[in-house]
């Protein structure tokens, strides 16, 4: 007859458990970053003729002898308000504007410049420095 100790605990091996644990973690970690979700939605329908065009921006130089070039066009310093409002009718105003000007300018000839072309409706201003 056998002997039997019921006092004897049983005790679990979770080693191989563990391990396969990690190797499906590890199978895991390398698949979930190849699985793409499609989701099917409907778009709009644009319009196929209309194309982005690029604008071509506007640039101003302010000389030293009050001299004002915008786009190689010459204007007085004097009547350049009036002239540049005149003058941008035929632009695009949303395209960009750059101001060169002199460095022995007076602050307020290039301000005066400056407010001439917010005034005829450019929002994209910049002033150009050397640097």
């Amino acid at each position: 007859m056998p002997m039997y100790d019921w006092d004897e605990k049983p005790e679990l091996n979770i080693t191989p458990l563990v391990d396969v644990m990690l190797v499906l973690l590890a199978i895991l970690m390398v698949i979930t970053p190849n699985i793409v979700y499609e989701e099917l939605i409907n778009l709009p329908q644009g319009s196929a003729s209309k194309q982005i065009e690029k604008k071509s921006p506007v640039h101003i130089v302010v000389t030293k002898e009050g001299e004002v070039l915008v786009n190689k066009e010459k204007f007085d310093l004097m009547t350049f308000s009036d002239n540049f409002y005149l003058y941008a009718q035929k632009l695009d105003l949303k395209s960009s504007v750059m101001i060169s000007a002199d460095e022995s300018l007076d602050y307020g000839v290039v301000m005066s410049v400056l407010a001439a072309v917010k005034l005829a409706g450019f929002s994209e201003v910049s002033l150009a420095t050397n640097g």
